[in-house]
């Protein structure tokens, strides 16, 4: 008899294996992307841009039609819905590895890998409601959450999840030993043993009522996500207002907030239309019972809140890690296991030993954990790289995020029905994506402000330098960059030798300030959102 439940008991955590490793796995792409841009560059002929908008198109793909994959998983089967995105993946893989040209790369394998995506990623937070009930749903949603935490999710990236723990360590040893057709030849293969071991995932019952595709809302919705999300994911490029890099201008104006807004105005019509094809079909690309929850928005926010930190902090961190304090990519990827580690461990360990804990305290002490974070990684800034306290604040950031993980699509499957709560897998995803789109742009407004505002107030105190030459650098925009580039930034303008020493210095100050107020906004972000949970009132499903 207890061999019997013994393996009756690795049957049921058997399918849950196969969609942790997808989980990792959607990380893959980008990880090896991230560090095979020269590689990239050398082989294909191509340029920076290039290679930028290689990147945005998996993430706008991804991004902008995870909610139809979600709706798509309850009409066709989440078995079917998830295999469908395997095979795109392996296929975009495959394409990436044998690429000869740039267009080949970008709008062939990237955007079939994004568009597996967006079938893969709602799949996985949808067969879990279906597959498990009680405590073994909330340690399947846990169990997702740490594969989240291996994978440690990176960015700026608005369309999953990049690794930049494991993935560029891993990805940079294939790249350097066998370069990157190999290293996106293994990620096929890696996709190709998923889609063998998808026949461990048991069918899911599907709805006896015959469901129909919202065609037009699939359509509404991925115009104004694709909208939002370029829009807002280049405000720290494009700029706010005033045009900084960008492409081209309505108005005079940036094309960022614009484009933004006007996504936003779609898809607060996509919300009325959905109304009215609910009501005439049953069902609809967004359900009634998500709009109305105030819990289904409270786990929507930890979700969101989970990736613009993990977004915010990689923005923020790897650049200050690599451009200050000089770290590679492997030792930044070493750092960032910092996040990941802890993140893994609460999100395995708060389902398992904090069961009987209500779910709105766990939520709480996340984000108050997250909040404190930023202090220690605040205080750890030097001009020229970090002390020890970078590291706690890291640990501590990962233990905040393992516990929101843990509970925040668990949150949303108990305040909905099944079939909602299955169908939530898509609108989950896109929050994170939303988030982490958010974090982005709100931290590189911040950034790109303060530097500028630190730098001209600070040069204008400063004895060393003539007014002329204060007057001329503060008509230029200055970026993030390290100190080889500021001085690069300054060769045509006329200047002593010691007053390009005072420029480097002040800009080393003004770089570190920057950062520092941009966490400090990261961990009031992250506190506001202790604000949502006061609408979690479903604990267990029996109650809904």
């Amino acid at each position: 008899m207890e061999t019997v439940l013994k393996q009756k008991k690795q049957m049921i955590y058997l399918p849950l294996i196969v969609l942790m490793f997808t989980q990792i796995g959607t990380s893959g792409d980008n990880a090896v992307l991230s560090v095979a841009t020269n590689a990239l560059i050398s082989a294909l002929h191509a340029s920076m841009n290039d290679i930028q908008l290689a990147n945005m198109v998996y993430s706008l793909c991804a991004g902008a039609f995870m909610v139809a994959g979600g709706m798509l998983g309850i009409i066709i089967g989440w078995k079917k819905n998830f295999r469908i995105g395997v095979i795109l993946a392996i296929i975009g893989e495959l394409m990436l590895a044998i690429s000869t040209n740039v267009v080949m790369f970008t709008w062939g394998g990237r955007l079939l890998v994004g568009l597996g995506a967006s079938f893969m990623i709602p799949s996985v937070l949808g067969l879990i409601p279906g597959i498990y009930s009680g405590k073994e749903r909330v340690f399947a949603f846990g169990a997702i959450g740490a594969a989240t935490g291996i994978a440690a999710g990176a960015g700026p990236n608005v369309g999953g999840l990049k690794s930049v723990a494991a993935g560029p360590i891993v990805a940079g040893f294939l790249l350097d030993a066998f370069g990157f057709r190999v290293a996106f030849g293994a990620l096929a293969v890696y996709f190709f043993l998923i889609l063998i071991g998808s026949t461990a995932i048991p069918e899911v019952e599907r709805s006896t009522k015959k469901l129909k595709m919202d065609v037009r809302g699939t359509i509404v919705a991925a115009i104004g996500l694709f909208l939002f999300l370029i829009g807002i994911s280049k405000i720290s490029v494009w700029g706010l207002i005033t045009p900084l890099q960008a492409p081209f201008t309505l108005f005079g104006i940036s094309p960022s907030l614009p484009l933004a807004l006007l996504g936003v105005i779609i898809l607060a019509l996509l919300v009325v239309m959905e109304k009215s094809i609910e009501q005439k079909n049953g069902c609809a690309l967004l359900p009634s019972s998500f709009l109305k929850s105030a819990q289904v928005r409270a786990g929507l926010f930890a979700s969101a809140i989970v990736f613009l930190y993990l977004g915010g902090t990689v923005m923020l961190v790897n650049p200050y890690l690599q451009v200050v304090g000089g770290f590679n990519a492997v030792q930044t990827g070493v750092a960032m296991i910092c996040v990941g580690a802890p993140m893994f461990a609460a999100s395995m360990g708060v389902p398992k030993y904090a069961a009987q804990v209500h779910p709105k305290t766990i939520l709480r002490i996340g984000y108050i954990l997250l909040a404190v974070s930023v202090i220690p990684m605040a205080f750890s800034l030097q001009e020229h790289g970090v002390s020890i306290g970078m590291y706690i604040g890291l640990i501590i950031a990962g233990i905040g995020q393992g516990m929101l993980s843990a509970q925040a699509s668990n949150v949303v499957a108990l305040a909905v029905n099944e079939r909602d709560a299955q169908q939530s897998g898509g609108i989950q995803a896109t929050a994170r994506n939303v988030g982490q789109a958010i974090g982005v742009a709100v931290l590189g407004m911040v950034m790109i402000f303060t530097i500028n505002a630190n730098l001209g107030s600070s040069m204008e105190k400063d004895a060393l330098l003539s007014a002329s030459l204060v007057q001329q650098e503060e008509a230029k925009n200055v970026s993030f960059m390290s100190d080889e580039a500021f001085i690069s930034s300054l060769s045509d303008l006329t200047m002593k030798p010691q007053e390009q020493q005072e420029l480097v210095r002040l800009n080393a100050q003004a770089r570190m300030h920057s950062t520092q107020y941009a966490l400090y906004v990261l961990g009031i972000l992250s506190l506001v959102c202790i604000f949502s949970t006061g609408g979690i009132t479903i604990t267990k499903k029996e109650q809904a």
